[in-house]
Order: structure tokens, then C-alpha cells, then sequence
């Protein structure tokens, strides 16, 4: 750069030679192209800075995506887990569902099998006293008939039917069985059901005639015609006060397991009726007394 300086001042003061302006021509050449390499060694450098840039940026957003998948593995393998946990619980507390399903079937099945037992020895029962009943009625029967020697008088034309008003037979019933004519009361609705067996009021009927068993403390009785209130009259307004009243005949024949199943069973059913919080209560004073 001095040398180059050095002509200038040559030439500017004139004095400088041919042989000096090629020197310096050279050099103004050399210098173009040694600027000419830095510009694009620079420009080399660039691109290599660009594209150690870029790798680095490639490399950041590939641990990132990386971490994000390892992070997305462990989160998998959280849930599976839990899922793994949620279905073996599910599966213990379907075994355990279906065990106490079975279980109550069973005692469903044994109550509806003593049931049935205590409705034959009922029967067998009012056999008995409807077969002594019966023969005596002959036995009455075939003494006028002996006395009997006028000629019949003359018949009389034959009356209307009478249109009967089931409502009013059912409250003659009803109020035959307040005045505790539980007997009297029981055969009334007996034909009061044989003769209107679908009646909106045979239901009711139903539970009076257990209800009548029951008050003279033929507990047997009543629990099977609580019963046939049960089977024949699903629908009926009684039916949950039958099934109550089925459970208490059944502590008053000490039977405490036929008991429990049958106001468990209530509970289970009609749990927001009165009834079920009777049967709570009646069940808490079994399980007090028991212990």
C-alpha cells in the first residue's frame, strides 16, 4: 500500500515513469482480485454460519420433538396403567355384582319355595275345615228335608237381578273387618275377588283378607295371601304394604333370614316409599337384637 501511495505521488508530482505505472497497474490488479477472494471467502463463511445456523436449529427442534415424544411415552404408559388398574376393579366389582345377583336370586328363590310350602299346609288347612263344614251343612240339609211333608206353595214370579255396586260390597267388607269381624270380613272379600276379580278395588281386597289372617295372628296365613296380592296385583297400591307386612309375619314366626331378604328386597325396590324406611328401621332393630 506504501509502494501504490508512493507512485501516486509520482504521478501527481510527474515525475513518475512507464515502468512505475505497470508496477502499479499490477498491484491495482492484485488488489482487485485479493478483494475479490475476501468477498468470497466471506460469502463462504456466510453460507457455512447459515448453515451451521439451520443445523442447529434442526438439531434443537429434534431433542425437542424427542423430549416431546418421550414425555408422550410416559404419559402412555401412565394411562395404561391406569386403564390396566380401572379394569381390574371393573372386573372385581362385576364378580362381586354378579355374586350378590346370584346370591339374592337364591334367597328369592328359597322364600318363594317357603312360601309355596306354608300355601299348601294353609290349604290343607282350610280343606279340613271347609270338608267338616260342608258335612254338617249336608247333615242339616237332609233333617228338612225329612221334615219337610206340606206341599211347596206356589212359586213366586222370579225377581230383576239386582245390579250389584262392587264399591258398596267392598265397603260392607271394609267396615266388617274395622268393627275386628275378621272372620266375617275375610269371606266377604273372598266374594267380593270371585266376583269381581278385576276389579280396580281387588287389590285392596287382597290385602284385607291377608291383613285379617294376620290380626288373629294366623301368620302363616297372611304371608301367603300377602302373596297372592303380590303375584295377582303387581300394580296394586297395597302391593309395597304387603310385601312390608310379609316381612314382619315372617319375625313373628322367627324365620329372621326370610325376614331380612324380603325388607332388603322392599328397600331395593321402592326406596323413596315410607314402607322402605320402615323396613330400614325394622332392620336395624333385627341387627341390634342380633348382636
Amino acid at each position: 500500500m506504501e509502494k501504490i501511495f508512493l507512485v501516486l505521488l509520482l504521478l501527481v508530482s510527474g515525475c513518475a515513469t512507464t515502468a512505475d505505472f505497470e508496477m502499479l497497474k499490477a498491484d491495482m490488479n492484485q488488489l482487485k482480485k485479493d478483494s475479490y477472494d475476501a468477498r468470497k471467502e466471506s460469502s463462504e463463511l456466510k453460507a457455512d454460519l447459515a448453515e451451521l445456523k439451520a443445523g442447529a436449529v434442526k438439531e434443537e427442534a429434534f431433542n425437542a420433538i424427542r423430549e416431546s415424544e418421550a414425555s408422550l411415552r410416559s404419559e402412555v404408559s401412565g394411562i395404561s396403567k391406569d386403564l390396566q388398574t380401572i379394569t381390574g376393579r371393573f372386573d372385581e366389582n362385576k364378580y362381586f355384582i354378579d355374586k350378590s345377583l346370584k346370591d339374592k336370586s337364591s334367597e328369592v328363590e328359597l322364600l318363594r319355595l317357603q312360601i309355596t310350602a306354608l300355601e299348601t299346609q294353609v290349604k290343607e288347612s282350610q280343606g279340613g275345615k271347609r270338608a267338616e263344614t260342608d258335612s254338617k251343612t249336608k247333615g242339616k240339609q237332609d233333617i228338612k228335608k225329612e221334615k219337610k211333608t206340606e206341599p211347596e206353595e206356589a212359586k213366586t214370579p222370579e225377581a230383576k237381578p239386582e245390579i250389584k255396586d262392587p264399591a258398596k260390597i267392598y265397603e260392607a267388607a271394609y267396615s266388617t273387618f274395622k268393627e275386628k269381624k275378621f272372620k266375617e270380613a275375610r269371606e266377604k272379600f273372598e266374594a267380593f275377588l270371585k266376583e269381581f276379580p278385576k276389579d280396580s278395588l281387588a287389590g285392596n281386597a287382597q290385602f284385607w283378607i291377608g291383613e285379617s289372617y294376620y290380626a288373629e295372628e294366623d301368620y302363616a296365613g297372611a304371608i301367603v295371601e300377602y302373596d297372592a296380592l303380590l303375584k295377582n296385583y303387581p300394580n296394586s297400591e297395597k302391593a309395597i304394604g304387603a310385601l312390608l307386612k310379609q316381612g314382619y309375619a315372617f319375625i313373628e314366626m322367627g324365620d329372621k333370614k326370610a325376614a331380612k331378604g324380603i325388607l332388603e328386597q322392599l328397600r331395593e325396590k321402592y326406596p323413596k316409599s315410607k314402607e322402605a324406611e320402615l323396613a330400614k328401621r325394622k332392620l336395624e332393630d333385627m341387627n341390634k337384637k342380633g348382636k
